[in-house]
């Protein structure tokens, strides 16, 4: 079995430990750090109690807090021109993913002249970084640990950047930053981390042993403890595991890929504004189940080590279990699952699936079942 697996250099777990945060960036030698977060961020005093710890460790301290959902390229370059003006040498970016995606571009962008539109894609970003720490604050999107940012471009269209630049030197990961957070967005980034798990171990063309193996566990963590924080957001051991299944999970697809679930939310984001794990909750079921016929010895795989209590006399007995699963967790979540209900229009369809049969065609090569234009059609009329 040939793979490359890439990580992050440092993760530090730890309740509290925001208040650490100047002394790791003493640690990577930065004087002049730019925080990169959104609004939220700032009212909760996250920001506050990041920029007293640097400031107790001697480094002068910023804050961007314009971070939009989906983060527009305008933000982006905004964030740039920030850190710039500053002379930043260090950035921290605290926030669910916009706020991490952005961070790493900010990162990689103060060192290089390189134009962000020439990014799009998979190692085509040139330079190096700035010293870059990672604070999620939500347990989904895993960016803590990823090489790629997503970010939505002029015309309205999601543009990935992939790139081992993007890897942080620190992943910081407090699980008290989350016990704020509500249900609706527990519920959605927690789908969020459950797919990235179920898509890298499915993955058609880059599935290998290590991603495999976090894929697992984080599923593992996930799917025992994201009842418990949508119901009781305050219990803090709850709160961590999320986070670690989150973490584990970005690791996995990062390294395996993502597939059909994310090509289908992508347009619901970039074209609704509909949240990134909300739009893959909406379309993760039925995907599943359509994946089924070709996945089916994967997803038993998983069952048997996700569902515990349960024993199947057949493979496909252990698949149905897990897809069957998936499809009363979701409605459970106490989220939209109509594409209706979210104001997207039906005729809205034939276009959503033609943008993802031409221009997120990559991820739906990673899918365990080849997807035509009018397969994709008729799972978004399925949660129309």
């Amino acid at each position: 079995m040939n793979y490359t697996f890439r990580s992050v250099r440092r993760i530090v777990s730890e309740a509290g430990g925001l208040k650490r945060l100047g002394g790791l960036m003493k640690e990577l030698g930065t004087t002049r750090v730019l925080i990169v977060c959104d609004p939220g961020i700032v009212t909760l005093g996250f920001s506050d109690t990041a920029k007293a710890s640097l400031a107790e460790a001697g480094i002068a301290v910023d804050v961007f807090s314009d971070v939009a959902a989906d983060p527009p390229v305008a933000v982006v370059l905004a964030a740039v021109a920030r850190a710039r003006a500053f002379a930043a040498d260090g950035i921290i970016g605290i926030g669910g993913g916009s706020s991490l995606d952005t961070a790493k571009l900010v990162a990689l962008m103060i060192k290089s002249e390189q134009p962000i539109a020439e990014m799009y894609g998979t190692n085509l970003a040139t330079g190096t970084r700035a010293p870059l720490i990672q604070v999620p604050t939500t347990a989904g999107t895993g960016s803590e640990v990823t090489w790629v940012s997503v970010v939505t471009d002029a015309e309205g269209r999601k543009k990935a950047i992939y790139a081992p630049q993007l890897l942080p030197d620190v992943a910081l990961l407090d699980p008290e930053l989350t016990l704020g957070l509500p249900p609706r967005i527990t519920a959605a980034t927690g789908l969020d981390a459950m797919v990235h798990a179920i898509e890298a171990y499915t993955s058609r063309t880059a599935k290998n042993l290590l991603a495999d193996a976090l894929a697992v566990k984080a599923l593992q963590l996930l799917s025992a403890n994201i009842r418990t924080v949508v119901a009781d957001g305050r219990n803090v051991e709850a709160r961590a595991a999320m986070l670690q299944g989150s973490l584990l999970a970005g690791m996995a697809f990062v390294n395996a890929s993502v597939a059909a679930i994310h090509a289908l939310a992508y347009p619901l984001g970039a074209r609704y504004h509909v949240p990134h794990g909300h739009s893959n909750a909406i379309v993760m079921a039925p995907i599943m189940r359509f994946n089924l016929a070709e996945a089916g010895p994967l997803y038993a795989e998983l069952a048997r080590q996700t569902l515990p209590g349960r024993s199947f006399a057949s493979d496909a007995e252990a698949a149905e279990a897990l897809v069957a699963n998936v499809e009363a967790l979701v409605p459970a979540m106490g989220l939209e699952i109509r594409m209706r209900d979210l104001g997207v229009p039906r005729d809205a369809i034939p276009s959503m699936a033609e943008e993802v049969d031409t221009g997120i065609r990559r991820l739906i090569a990673c899918n365990p079942r080849d997807m035509t234009r009018a397969d994709i059609e008729r799972i978004y009329d399925s949660v129309y």
